[in-house]
């Protein structure tokens, strides 16, 4: 059976990519651009299986005006992608407050917005799939990216809460753990903070490391995404790339060696 979707950031990138293969099936999609001229392609490519609609979704209001007017022209979503966000580049001591504050409001509050304004629908139709783009950024951190990392990390942190919360309701949740790929997440919508020379060194140790590191292609994650839209149990985290899949158990295994390194003294912190 066709789906129904609603996509943000759906002008360029995942979003764009994560559109086409579900409309190339036959699928529905209400995508949300800011600027609804990036969504061009997609109307003219498929016509009337295209709800386009304006959106910046730091706007709460406009948010659930947008969900709802992609149910009334869908008659219902069945997947609800939220994939709007950005890259902010600077070490901690760098970034201004405002561009912490902007990064959160778009990656961990517009994700917010969105998800309360379908779980009403969601809930009363007894079923969904909510889908946050998260990165590996998401579960490890790395240096110059601290203000995405904040934002991240909160991001899984509420949606991990937020599948217990809706599991009764026939709603599934999962979040996407993508690794490098060939988007333009650190391009034009990447915002960068003005450098300090103290971390020249640390940044110019970071572009020599990523010379060798596979970058995924984004038609790819494209294709894999509707295979967790039809899983039957679909997992609430799944990496998308191989450099995740590499890493991620090394940094787990740091953590765990860590903590049984101090395990004494945590028994003694109980008392």
């Amino acid at each position: 059976m066709s789906k129904t979707w609603f996509i943000t950031g759906a002008g360029r990138g995942f979003g764009a990519e994560f559109a086409k293969n579900a409309l190339d099936r036959g699928d529905r999609v209400a995508a949300t651009a800011r600027d609804t001229s990036a969504l061009s392609d997609l109307v003219g490519e498929y016509g009337d299986a295209v709800v386009p609609l304006q959106l910046d979704v730091t706007d709460r209001s406009a948010v659930f005006a947008a969900v709802q007017r992609a149910a009334e022209e869908l008659g219902h979503l069945d997947v609800v992608v939220n994939n709007a966000g950005y890259g902010l580049f600077g070490a901690v001591e760098e970034i201004t407050e405002q561009q912490l504050r902007d990064q959160i409001e778009v990656n961990l509050f517009g994700v917010f917005h969105v998800t309360q304004a379908v779980l009403p629908l969601l809930r009363e139709q007894g079923h969904g799939h909510i889908i946050q783009i998260s990165t590996i950024g998401g579960i490890g951190a790395f240096p110059n990216l601290g203000g995405y990392h904040a934002s991240k990390w909160a991001l899984e942190g509420l949606t991990e809460s937020l599948a217990q919360e809706v599991a009764g309701f026939g709603i599934d949740v999962t979040l996407i753990e993508p690794g490098s790929y060939g988007t333009d997440w650190a391009g034009s919508s990447a915002v960068h903070a003005d450098p300090q020379p103290q971390y020249d060194g640390l940044r110019q140790a970071m572009a020599r490391g990523q010379g060798g590191m596979q970058i995924g292609d984004p038609a790819a994650a494209g294709r894999a995404i509707l295979k967790i839209v039809d899983a039957d149990q679909p997992p609430l985290r799944v990496l998308f790339g191989t450099m995740p899949t590499q890493l991620v158990p090394h940094l787990y295994q740091q953590r765990l060696d860590t903590w049984k390194q101090w395990e004494e003294l945590s028994v003694a912190a109980n008392g």
